[in-house]
């Protein structure tokens, strides 16, 4: 994907900030992201949280860069020098993420979210949007 694309996609998802989509049964996604000052947390310039959240508003699975998390493994393992990271349960403390680009996360976070709602018997169809925006 060329740059002039892949800033296309990132203002597009940028107009996403405080949305939140209903699916059926009460779940529902709930999207953040801004720019913010390149820092070595934060190397692509981003603040994002993409979330899935059941009817009781516990989070299912979770796509942030709100804090750092260890790697898995063993202690020898290189840490990660940024705070991308997602959470694939709901007690999951965090993994670190590799950012490749919005569109990778996007697909990595949908991925996620049709397996998690695929063990729920949810489909992945919106009935609603909220749309809570602090845009930008």
């Amino acid at each position: 994907m060329n740059k002039d694309s892949s800033e296309h996609a990132l203002e597009f998802l940028l107009d996403f900030n405080g949305r939140i989509h209903r699916l059926k049964r009460g779940y529902w996604l709930k999207f953040e992201i801004k720019r913010v000052a390149a820092t070595a947390a934060r190397p692509h310039g981003l603040s994002y949280s993409f979330t899935l959240h059941a009817p009781s508003g516990q989070r299912l699975v979770g796509f942030d860069n709100a804090h750092e998390v260890r790697s898995r493994g063993s202690r020898f393992k290189p840490r990660s020098t940024g705070s991308d990271h997602w959470h694939r349960t709901a007690s999951d403390p965090g993994r670190p993420y590799e950012f490749a680009g919005v569109e990778k996360m996007l697909d990595d976070f949908f991925g996620e979210v049709e397996r998690v709602l695929q063990e729920h018997g949810v489909g992945t169809e919106v009935i609603a949007v909220d749309d809570q925006g602090d845009k930008r």
